[in-house]
């Protein structure tokens, strides 16, 4: 009897290589996919289920099937690329040391000029010491009266 060769290891294998790739080039773009991978575990399950039967299926019936040796070396590739990708996405992103650099709550933010929604020039200290109005058809504020405020957001991400 011919021995076939087994569809489900290489089609575990390509799903799995797939599943990895498309996390940096697909994934990663959106936070929701970013910060817990569930779409690439989602594609991974498949692919571990296909993998791990084809291999059943080699061993148990090696007179009909191909695949003891080379499934093997497939399986051991394949739980290494998962094995290493889970640990880079759940463990060595976690990693990333403290910026020494960046302000503590309750720090005072140093002075910037960046332009407005108009284009013009505006500092953090011209805001914090300019008139605060609450309405625009309102001209109640002075130069004495209570000041703008404003609230700075500092977003740490990894890129």
């Amino acid at each position: 009897m011919k021995r076939s060769w087994n569809p489900r290891i290489w089609a575990g294998f390509a799903l799995a290589l797939a599943a990895v790739a498309s996390y940096p080039l697909v994934f990663i773009k959106y936070p929701i996919t970013r910060d817990v991978p569930w779409a690439t575990l989602v594609l991974l399950v498949p692919a571990i289920v296909l993998l791990v039967s084809g291999l059943a299926r080699a061993f148990r019936q090696p007179e009909a099937y191909r695949g003891r040796i080379a499934g093997s070396l497939v399986a051991t590739v394949t739980a290494l690329l998962v094995g290493f990708f889970l640990f880079g996405v759940f463990y060595a992103t976690r990693q990333i040391p403290a910026s020494h650099g960046a302000p503590k709550v309750g720090d005072a933010a140093p002075d910037f000029t960046l332009p407005d929604s108009t284009g013009r020039s505006v500092t953090l200290s011209g805001l914090l010491t300019s008139p605060f109005v609450g309405n625009a058809s309102s001209t109640t504020g002075s130069a004495s009266g209570p000041t703008a405020a404003v609230l700075l957001i500092f977003y740490r991400g990894y890129w």
